[in-house]
């Protein structure tokens, strides 16, 4: 008995070390399965946007990854502070990368963002009638422009100023007869000011090169402001897959923008993601997974979206050297950093209670409650309402995307 008591007891010791070293494995295992409840996420949509928030002084976003099933697998983590009020993540580039992650990201048991201030940080093209290159520019909407019918410019009318025309319509100038949803998002217009307040903090990071080629746009009085020098604008942002330059497709969903926004919209910058990003975010908000009024739209501009006076779209997008791309993407961090230090700065005061917003904030349907004030008639999620064929007699061909 008394061998075995020992044999016992040397069994006991052994398993009681070998238990004590794996505890902190454990401990560290348990650290890294906390739910992160961000007061601001960042959202890029590739690598230089994503790298400017590495290693700066303000916040380190290292310091907690998290992998997130259902992100891309060029960007499986989420990025944290230690304190989890920042975080940051990579979505890859064009609308479904941007719509899988953020989707996934909602879902995801390790985040708590019911109040989340959801930052979209990325570069963009610009429309010289509104802004210039390098400058920063924050959307009160969102539009889907190329959600359209296209016929390629060779084989138009003669009266036709594009080859686009709105889904279920006959002509520019009809406002879109079949509806999907994601043509127009409207986000808190009283955030966004209050977000271009923060950022006119900034010096704007600029470049000789840049200065030299926005120079050029000088030459046409219409294209003043991509004359003058990087500033801060609240303008509307494009969202389109295709990455399109020239003054007649520029001009074309410029008009489009103004269409479904009744009017009220600013086209301004160039995209590819923030339509998909806004209908996922749309989603979540109809669970309570997160507040859309707590959306800010910031984009960078990195080129021009159309050529100046006498230079040809081949050139402006494929051969110029516009100085622009390097300033864009730091001007995402000088200026985003004066967005997120305000936020975190008046949290208690302000922000923790969310910003009110005095405008409707929401998709076309009236999705999250209120009514659009953008859209061909009043939408109240009533199927009968949807059915624009009782409304219009659309010929057969096409109805194929309207029913």
């Amino acid at each position: 008995m008394r061998a075995f008591s020992s044999l016992a007891l040397a069994a006991s010791v052994l398993l009681s070390t070998a238990s004590a070293a794996l505890v902190p494995a454990k401990l560290q295992e348990r650290a890294l399965e906390y739910v992160v409840k961000p007061k601001v996420f960042i959202i890029s949509m590739f690598e230089p946007e994503g790298d400017v928030w590495y290693g700066i002084p303000e916040f380190d976003v290292l310091a907690l990854n998290i992998t997130v099933p259902g992100f891309s697998p060029l960007y499986p983590d989420a990025h944290c502070t230690a304190n989890g009020d920042i975080c940051q993540l990579v979505t890859g580039e064009s609308e479904i990368n941007a719509a899988t992650t953020i989707a996934s990201l909602v879902r995801s048991p390790r985040f708590d963002l019911t109040t989340t201030y959801l930052m979209v940080a990325g570069i963009a093209g610009v429309n010289p009638e509104v802004a210039t290159i390098c400058s920063v520019t924050f959307a009160r909407y969102a539009v889907q422009v190329a959600l359209q019918y296209e016929f390629s410019q060779f084989e138009i009318p003669t009266n036709y100023t594009s080859g686009y025309i709105p889904q279920g319509s006959v002509s520019a100038q009809e406002y879109p007869q079949s509806i999907y949803g994601t043509e127009v998002f409207e986000f808190n217009q009283n955030l966004q000011k209050m977000a271009a307040t923060f950022a006119r903090k900034a010096t704007l990071n600029d470049s000789d090169d840049a200065m030299v080629y926005r120079a050029n746009y000088a030459a046409s009085s219409a294209y003043a402001a991509g004359a003058a020098g990087p500033s801060v604008v609240e303008c509307d942002v494009a969202t389109s897959d295709v990455y399109y330059s020239g003054t007649i497709l520029s001009t074309a969903f410029g008009n489009y923008t103004t269409l479904v926004t009744n009017g009220s919209g600013v086209y301004c910058t160039t995209a590819q993601e923030d339509n998909a990003t806004g209908e996922a975010l749309l989603r979540a908000a109809i669970q309570k997974l997160v507040d859309f009024s707590r959306i800010i739209v910031m984009r960078t501009a990195s080129d021009f979206d159309r050529p100046y006076p006498g230079e040809a779209a081949t050139t402006n997008l494929l051969y110029s050297n516009q100085g622009s791309f390097e300033p864009a993407i730091q001007n995402i961090y000088l200026a985003g950093r004066e967005v997120v230090a305000g936020i975190l700065d008046g949290w208690n005061s302000t922000f923790a209670a969310g910003v009110n917003a005095s405008n409707y904030v929401g998709d076309i349907f009236g999705t999250l409650g209120g009514s659009p004030d953008f859209g061909p008639y009043t939408y109240n999620n009533n199927p009968v309402k949807r059915d624009v064929t009782a409304k219009r007699n659309v010929p057969v061909k096409m109805r194929r995307n309207v029913q």
